[in-house]
């Protein structure tokens, strides 16, 4: 059975930073496609960040420069350091995995996903 469990949310003010963390259990992530994903209330789902097939990372435009996504295979975890946060970032952050030798060109479109971690940045 595939868990993905995230961690590591909260509430920030602008301009503060957070890390937050997916734990898998069930796969092995070397061997997966994985990434996180953000839906704000009365949004779609949208993607943040996700590693490619050839291990390339893509960033949303909106977080580039301010988010960095990183992985761990030896400890199956992925993170996400989220600095300079600002109050549009609110959302529910979601951990999403997919095998990699059929990966969706989005995360969006991934197989897995966490139940996610509440992020809630104020002005």
């Amino acid at each position: 059975q595939v868990q993905l469990v995230e961690s590591g949310g909260g509430s920030v003010q602008s301009g503060g930073s957070l890390r937050l963390s997916c734990a898998a259990s069930g796969i092995t992530y070397k061997n997966y496609c994985v990434g996180w994903l953000r839906q704000a209330p009365g949004s779609e789902l949208e993607e943040v960040a996700r590693f490619t097939v050839d291990e390339s990372v893509v960033y949303a435009d909106s977080v580039k420069g301010r988010f960095t996504v990183s992985r761990d295979n030896a400890k199956n975890a992925l993170y996400l350091q989220m600095n300079s946060l600002e109050p549009e970032d609110t959302a529910m952050y979601i951990c999403a995995a997919h095998p990699k030798w059929v990966c969706p060109p989005t995360a969006v479109k991934f197989h897995w996903t966490g139940k996610g971690t509440q992020v809630t940045v104020s002005s």
